[in-house]
């Protein structure tokens, strides 16, 4: 049992934060209220004068996928040579050892949506995962909380020379593989238990059926705004759950997506624009996105953007007009809702995982030191690997 005593509680359920103890057992919040008796049996952390958060969320990124920038042995983020690939899963990628996962931790983000890249119209399944541990298996929140697909300049420019050179070529593979997919669950379905008359097996097609099920939703990466508007237009053909990532020109179409009500992963907003679909990339686009009703997500986009200056990431948006509680549960509760994962994290309820994030003042400015990481009720320490 740990107990946190006298800390200053910013919960991302009530806007104004209050000075209360937290208990946890076996890794869950147990109860949260002023003065918590102790006892022999708990270990205590006196957090007076801290800050206390939720761990931080992060919606959509790379992490332990990339190889940490090493070049191309240890890139396992897209699969290069098949533009529809949902079969792939990140958990048979993903590298706890990578030296970004402990550096995340340390950071304050405790746990993430990571899986594969924009590459391809498909790309896989992305799982939500704890930052700390060494093996995939006993990191996992969630195994599938999302089906990768990409819109836009990124399928177009890998697949320019193969198969895809258009916008209206990434569309009409993206449908054609759901039609299918379609016709292969219905026949399955139809079979029921006579394999006889079961549909060959497809890997690729099967791994399409909790998507047409609305078991998870397409991740749709969109930058440009007509891009987004496709994803939309394509889930709402198939009747499938979106959520929209990247929305770099959100800021322009606000009303439209808001309308929607499709959640929206907003980043990486920091650095130049790098490809011409993000030239309109500011910081003002999630304050813009919140104040319109979406809910909003913010996020680095890791390797894109170093996963432990999420807080700062979000601090930047408070900066351009976000609405500062906004910006807390944009990356804590919303991101936990994204990945379809706020009845374990993203907000410091009984119940809950106990993920912390200790600091010495607002996490959001730069001038504010992390002091504690706790997930799953234990103390986060940095990794023995010397680059981190």
């Amino acid at each position: 049992m740990l107990c946190i005593k006298n800390g200053m509680i910013h919960d991302a359920v009530n806007r104004e934060p209050y000075i209360a103890d937290i208990l946890t057992e076996d890794g869950k919040i147990v109860k949260i209220e002023p003065n918590i008796q102790v006892d022999d049996s708990m270990e205590v952390l006196d957090a007076t004068g801290l800050m206390v958060y939720p761990g931080f969320v992060e919606a959509h990124c790379h992490l332990g996928l990339d190889g940490h920038g090493i070049g191309f042995e240890g890139d396992d983020c897209n699969e290069m040579t098949d533009i529809l690939t949902p079969q792939l899963r990140a958990i048979d990628a993903i590298n706890p050892m990578d030296v970004t996962v402990n550096q995340a931790a340390l950071g304050g983000v405790t746990c993430v949506g990571t899986g594969p890249g924009s590459a391809n119209v498909l790309g896989g399944t992305f799982a939500a995962i704890k930052t700390t541990g060494k093996r995939i298996d006993n990191m996992i929140v969630k195994e599938a909380v999302a089906m990768k697909c990409a819109f836009g300049e990124n399928p177009k420019r890998c697949y320019r020379d193969k198969n895809n050179y258009s916008r209206m070529s990434s569309a009409s593979k993206l449908r054609e593989i759901l039609y299918k997919a379609k016709e292969y669950m219905e026949k399955k379905e139809a079979a029921g238990e006579d394999i006889t008359k079961r549909p060959s097996y497809d890997c690729k097609l099967e791994a399409l059926i909790p998507v047409l099920k609305r078991e998870i939703p397409l991740k749709a990466h969109a930058h440009r705004a007509d891009d987004i508007f496709t994803a939309i237009r394509i889930a709402k053909e198939f009747n499938l759950k979106l959520t929209l990532e990247h929305c770099t020109e959100g800021h322009l179409v606000a009303d439209e997506i808001a309308k929607e009500n499709y959640p929206v992963a907003v980043g990486p907003s920091f650095g130049h624009a790098t490809k011409y679909e993000l030239r309109n990339k500011t910081f003002e686009t999630p304050g813009i996105l919140a104040k319109a009703g979406c809910q909003v997500s913010i996020i680095t986009d890791s390797p894109v953007t170093p996963l432990h200056y999420l807080p700062l990431c979000a601090g930047l948006a408070v900066k351009n007009g976000m609405d500062e509680f906004d910006a807390l549960k944009a990356i804590t509760i919303n991101p936990a809702k994204h990945l379809g994962i706020e009845d374990r994290v993203g907000s410091i309820e009984p119940g809950k995982d106990a993920d912390f994030v200790l600091a010495n003042d607002n996490p959001m400015e730069s001038s504010t030191k992390i002091m504690y990481t706790i997930i799953n009720g234990k103390l986060i320490e940095k990794d023995s690997n010397p680059l981190v």
